[in-house]
């Protein structure tokens, strides 16, 4: 493996960086020719059932991000203003769309609520889950072949009657990948998003009576 310095220089050569203003490098990957592997996270094992289980729909909305966010391309930044893209790897689904599954399907592994999902099956649920994806990101660490990554969002809890905030709480998880390949890193979100869920669980629980 390349040490971090050439690493570095092909990221910004060949990763097309952006500034996370703008997302102008996103059409162009799309055209890249060679198949990429593909990773998706995974739903925290072991979740313990609720205590409480309340006849209440949740609707876990598709969160918000940045244009440099909304790509199944996963995010590596080569230096602190520039942003690229593993070259071999993407995600499953786009970030915000994978980020959301693990919450809704972490959720509803607790038995917590009659219905939790993307959508209500009614005119309407009884809560949507609103939230914004801040930070979804690998980082090469200066003079070191390893990365850090880190996984930060705000979510919001709203009545759908009368569409009232009830609680807002952010979430901030990071892990260290112990080489830029991209399995290791990818490793790193996983450990990072399974904080993140099971963290973004018991809050919901908390407020809504279930725990």
């Amino acid at each position: 493996m390349p040490p971090l310095p050439s690493l570095r220089a092909t990221l910004i050569a060949a990763l097309l960086p952006v500034i996370l203003s703008g997302c102008g490098a996103l059409s162009a990957l799309s055209d890249a020719a060679e198949p990429l592997d593909v990773y998706e996270l995974q739903v925290p094992a072991g979740i313990e059932p609720a205590r409480r289980s309340l006849p209440r729909d949740v609707i876990v909305e598709l969160p918000t991000t940045s244009g440099a966010l909304e790509t199944d391309r996963i995010m590596i930044r080569p230096t602190r203003l520039g942003a690229a893209y593993l070259p071999d790897a993407r995600w499953g689904e786009p970030a915000p769309v994978m980020v959301q599954t693990v919450l809704t399907r972490t959720l509803d592994a607790t038995g917590a609520f009659q219905y939790v999902g993307r959508r209500p099956l009614g005119p309407g649920g009884d809560f949507a889950i609103v939230t914004e994806l801040l930070t979804f990101e690998a980082e090469a660490l200066e003079d070191a072949d390893e990365a850090r990554v880190e996984v930060r969002m705000i979510s919001r809890i709203v009545r759908e009657e009368g569409i009232r905030v009830m609680a807002t709480r952010s979430f901030t998880a990071s892990e260290a990948a112990a080489s830029l390949d991209d399995t290791a890193i990818v490793d790193a979100f996983d450990r990072a998003m399974d904080t993140v869920a099971r963290e973004f669980s018991a809050w919901v629980l908390s407020t809504l009576g279930a725990s």
